[in-house]
């Protein structure tokens, strides 16, 4: 990695750890701004600088870091019942930035985010089921549902901003 690379990479990073604590409760899973912060990652930095900023973000808080939701850190949230949606940021990333990095315009960012937030819904709901003993249709009530108008919206959101921001990031690191 070039200094440039890693220093973009760090800038997200940051960035993710700085909107991520930011949430409310919404019952069993609290809605953040994490998924925000990681959208605008996989479609501006492309899958390989934003899977590293997302793993510099979920190893920050597995050693304790308050940078999860709450102001929270610590191995115990990533392995109690909404960690699963953390681990989940992994393959959202991977997934939304190697469709990004291969379809390089709004409506390509709008379906790698639905497929990103697909997997970290799918893995997210199947950890919480798991490690409560609870039902998918329990699960899709508290985990999934509530949370569909405002993952629309930061998509929308981070799509619009990627547009603008893509170009002139993939300009300086190339």
């Amino acid at each position: 990695m070039k200094v440039k690379d890693m220093t973009v990479t760090a800038l997200f990073a940051a960035m993710i750890c700085v909107m991520a604590p930011w949430s409310f409760s919404a019952g069993a899973v609290p809605i953040t701004l994490a998924t925000l912060a990681i959208y605008l990652a996989s479609l501006v930095l492309g899958w390989k600088r934003a899977t590293a900023a997302v793993v510099i973000y979920i190893l920050l808080g597995a050693v304790g870091v308050p940078v999860f939701s709450n102001l929270t850190g610590g191995l115990q949230k990533l392995v109690g019942p909404t960690g699963g949606y953390i681990v989940g940021y992994i393959p959202l990333v991977l997934i939304a930035g190697l469709i990004a990095d291969r379809l390089e315009n709004a409506w390509g960012y709008v379906i790698a985010l639905l497929a990103g937030t697909l997997a970290l819904y799918a893995l997210g709901t199947a950890w919480f089921c798991v490690s409560l003993g609870k039902d998918l249709g329990y699960a899709m009530g508290v985990c999934v549902l509530p949370f569909l108008p405002g993952d629309a919206i930061k998509v929308a959101l981070a799509t619009v901003i990627a547009v603008k921001l893509r170009p002139l990031v993939k300009k300086e690191l190339h």
